[in-house]
Formats: structure tokens, sequence, C-alpha cells
């Protein structure tokens, strides 16, 4: 299968959309998991999906604590462990930051192209790419547990900017 979600759009669109979609998916998957979406999982999942691009905890705590004073960086890890395990989020390594799956559950690598200039991020879900790694991992004897593709360069929006 291959996909693109573009987490931070060029065109407008009905950004409510987003945010309900992916509260729905969230509780459809908590559900069949028989976890929990408890209030502060749905209120951090929400402030990721804020926008299109990419959050840090730290900046998700200091939103939190806008909202409830005493929370601590644990609270703010504990529900960003949660909603990656879940499969609603994804962690991009090198920003260091997190931001919503555009889609969630399915149990995929992630794959993204980060802007340089603006930091918008777009999600590619590109099974053949990920399965022609794993095998030549797997030539080389090498066990692939984990796998994260970052990208980086300039997007549609930038370039047309610096013509």
């Amino acid at each position: 299968m291959t996909a693109i979600t573009e987490l931070k759009p060029f065109r407008s669109h009905d950004h409510q959309h987003c945010l309900d979609e992916a509260i729905r998916q969230a509780e459809q998957r908590c559900r069949s998991r028989g976890e929990r979406f408890t209030r502060l999982r749905k209120q951090i999942l929400e402030m990721i999906w804020s926008s299109h691009e990419p959050v840090k905890a730290y900046d998700l705590l200091d939103r939190l604590k806008a909202v409830h004073p005493g929370s601590a960086p644990p609270t703010v890890y504990r529900a960003l462990d949660f909603l990656l395990d879940a499969g609603l989020i994804h962690r991009i390594e090198s920003l260091n930051a997190y931001l919503g799956c555009g889609v969630p559950g399915s149990g995929h690598s992630g794959q993204f192209l980060i802007c340089r200039y603006c930091g918008s991020v777009a999600e590619l879900n590109d099974d053949r790419a990920i399965n022609e790694l794993h095998d030549m991992a797997g030539a080389l004897k090498f066990r692939v547990d984990n796998m994260v593709i970052e990208i980086y360069g300039t997007c549609e929006r930038c370039l047309k900017e610096s013509r």
C-alpha cells in the first residue's frame, strides 16, 4: 500500500474535520484494544492535532499547565507513550517532536518529508520501500525492530516563495 498524508496542507481545508476524525479514530482504536481513552489522553491528542506541525513534549506540557496547573513532565510522557503505542501519533526522531498519524493503528513505519524552512511534514506510507529495506537488512542477517525514515528538503510552498 502506498499512501500519502499531507499533514500541513498547502490548500485550505476544514481542520475541524481533521481533529474530529482523529478523535473518532482514537476512541474506536482504544475501544477495540480494551483501553481507556481518558480525558488527559484526549487533551494531549487534541493538542497534537491542533495544527499539522510537529509539537515538542514540553510545548504540550506548557499548554497542559494552562488547563491543569499542577501538570508535570511524566504526565505528558505517559500520555505520549500511550498514544504512540496505540498507533495514534508518530515521533519525529530528529526533531524530538510528535505529530498525529494520518492512518492510525495500521502498524506502519513512519516515512516523513520534512521541510527545512517552514517545518511542514508529509507522511508517506509506502510498503514497497519498507519491504525493500527489510529485505536488504535481512540479507545482512539484521533484524529491524523499528524504522523511521525522515527526509529533509523543501516543500512546494517554500519553493514557490523562494522564486
